[in-house]
């Protein structure tokens, strides 16, 4: 029997200790264990005081938590052993699986630009619009800016609900099958926008289009986090902003294609393409397995052992033991079981989750705020700053390439840099280039100005994509809990989105000729904006680079933001370690010994009397990024 496939004790033990295997969520509650300082005598120096009681909790809640934790350990060593090039080799198929699933926010990433730039778009604007006069001796027609925010905001309103909807539902049937409904009703409404007769027709189309968009948006990233290692990690979920990006390539190239064509087919054919992808996509997570995180959650450990199975190759890795693995899932489970009473929307608004609500969903926020916006509306701002429309379509295809290439520039940075520190510099720079982009909007418009805004342009494409961009997606999928991160993503996302319908509103009067006319001085009130978002970085939003899902629920490494340690104190989740003045480590009696890897000593939870029974350490180590419970006799 495989390395893979060879069974442990500790998952078997742990599905019989709790009875149904099927019922194993379900079922569970929190342990009501009395706090350690109630039953505790006077604690003296260099003891620790136990604030949080969960992993006292899980000692009582999971009978063969010791020989679970140990299982687990070597998991999550093995992780952390995995480069890249390891990763790959034994997770090959969750790549696939994770690749061919996160296509589906290709066709959000093409439909979101096909709108924001249709609307520079001639053909498309005789269609849906009115005559606003001659330029140049040719009739011109111009959306209103009232029109052209219903449509912005319609859709960005219809994510909301739809993205809701996906937290419910996901979780309830799994990632797989709301996958598959979605992309059969994105099917479904595209019929509306292709054959739109006018644009209250388009806007329906538009706004039901927006519900499947929300599910895209967010279970793409969250299957992404949940089928593959450490290592992937980052490259996985930022994969899923390279697809966002070559939808938008697409769709720049198919506009600049039509650009010189007059008849209906210039706007009919790019919505006519978005039929290409959902059969294969679907076909794809038809076949793909559930995540297994999933699984764990909802008591089904078979069915999460046979979809670790799945998606790894056993044979490229001696050591990989799909029993280790599922060990560290359960453990993991249970300690956010301990931490948290439920898997709500209003859960997310508990105790340290609260903390992780607030980076994520702020984490989302400013890739709005950022200035991203302009990168959006890039090919219709072109034109309002003075270039021909074959120029300003041309410069759309070459932002959307630039993207391209800051994605996929991205994934070199990733494993040198910390996602905080790619973060707040995009930012930096980003802003920077928007003061002159703001700069170039105030001299009159000439040949110069207009290449140098378009330029510009390029430029904060590239930046954006090459940190705020694709980074905001690692972070997203890795700060949340795992029984809470479906829900966490779809709240941060919809801050996300009613950001959204607000740029909807303004950001069209910021352009639009018959508005306000700003042009390029729109870029100062985006620089306003990113410089908030700097301020936030730098003193709310942690690092999560290289931790497990474990050691986020337990170790405040570097997360210098989470709490601020006082002085001489490590904490560790909600447990304050305060430091021993002198002597080794040694064995102390109690019914809790914590090791801490720091301080390199053990120190007794509690001053209760020497009991018989076995009794629980847990031993906490930050640099090892794993938390594990041994039993000694």
């Amino acid at each position: 029997m495989g390395a893979g496939r060879q069974r442990h004790g500790s998952v078997s033990n742990y599905a019989a200790n709790l009875g149904n295997p099927i019922s194993v969520d379900a079922g569970r509650r929190r342990s009501s264990v009395i706090p350690a300082a109630a039953v505790a005598a006077t604690q003296k120096d260099g003891v620790l005081n136990q604030k949080d009681d969960t992993l006292r909790k899980m000692s009582v809640a999971v009978p063969n938590l010791a020989e679970l934790s140990a299982d687990a350990k070597a998991a999550a060593q093995l992780e952390h052993k995995l480069g890249l090039r390891k990763g790959i080799k034994l997770y090959p198929k969750a790549m696939f699986f994770s690749w061919g699933i996160s296509l589906a926010v290709i066709m959000e990433g093409y439909d979101t630009y096909l709108l924001g730039n249709f609307f520079g778009l001639q053909t498309f604007n005789r269609k849906y619009g009115h005559f606003t006069g001659d330029v140049d001796g040719v009739p011109h027609y111009e959306i209103s800016a009232s029109w052209q925010s219903a449509l912005s905001t319609g859709t960005a309103a219809a994510q909301i609900i739809g993205l809701f909807i996906n937290g419910i539902v996901s979780e309830r049937i799994g990632y797989r099958w709301t996958m598959i409904v979605s992309l059969l009703l994105i099917t479904c409404t595209i019929f509306l926008t292709f054959f739109a007769v006018n644009i209250q027709m388009l806007l329906a189309g538009y706004v039901l289009s927006g519900l499947p968009w929300g599910v895209f948006q967010t279970l793409t990233t969250t299957y992404a986090a949940e089928v593959c290692p450490v290592s992937l990690r980052a490259y996985l979920t930022t994969y899923v902003n390279l697809c966002w990006v070559i939808g938008q390539l697409l769709a720049a190239g198919v506009l600049k294609g039509f650009v010189g064509d007059s008849s209906q087919w210039a706007y009919r054919i790019p919505y006519a393409i978005q039929w290409i992808w959902p059969l294969p996509i679907a076909a794809i997570a038809f076949f793909a397995p559930e995540s297994p995180w999933w699984l764990v959650r909802h008591g089904k450990l078979d069915q999460a052992r046979a979809a670790l199975l799945r998606l790894t190759n056993a044979k490229a890795n001696a050591e990989f033991n799909v029993e280790d693995t599922l060990a560290m899932m359960i453990h993991t489970n249970e300690m956010e079981i301990q931490q948290t009473s439920g898997t709500s929307y209003l859960d997310c608004f508990k105790g340290v989750d609260l903390r992780r609500t607030e980076v994520t969903c702020f984490t989302w926020l400013i890739q709005q705020t950022s200035g991203s916006p302009m990168i959006g509306w890039a090919t219709y701002f072109m034109l309002q700053a003075g270039l021909s429309d074959s120029d300003a379509f041309s410069l759309g295809v070459g932002a959307s390439a630039m993207g391209f290439a800051g994605t996929v520039g991205s994934w070199l940075l990733m494993p040198h840099f910390g996602r905080r520190t790619l973060y707040l510099w995009g930012q930096v720079v980003m802003f920077v280039v928007l003061m002159v982009i703001g700069i170039l909007g105030v001299p009159s418009q000439s040949i110069g100005v207009s290449w140098g805004s378009g330029a510009s342009i390029l430029i904060l494409t590239f930046v954006y994509d090459f940190t705020v961009g694709p980074v905001c997606y690692s972070l997203v999928a890795e700060l949340p809990s795992t029984r809470l991160r479906i829900k966490t993503v779809v709240l941060s996302r919809n801050l996300y989105n009613i950001f959204g319908i607000i740029i909807g509103i303004i950001q069209p009067r910021f352009m639009n000729p018959t508005a306000l006319d700003w042009k390029g001085k729109t870029a100062f009130f985006w620089g306003g904006l990113n410089a908030c978002g700097i301020v936030w970085t730098y003193f709310r939003l942690p690092e999560p680079k290289g931790l497990t899902y474990g050691t986020s629920d337990t170790c405040r490494i570097d997360v210098q933001m989470l709490t601020y340690p006082q002085p001489n104190s490590i904490f560790f989740s909600r447990t304050e370690f305060p430091l021993a003045n002198s002597g080794r480590s040694r064995s102390i009696h109690g019914d809790l010994i914590t090791w801490s890897s720091f301080p390199k000593r053990m120190l007794p939870a509690t001053s209760t009397t020497r009991r018989n029974s076995s009794r629980i350490f847990a031993r906490e180590m930050c640099d090892s990024k794993l938390s594990y419970l041994t039993s000694c006799q």
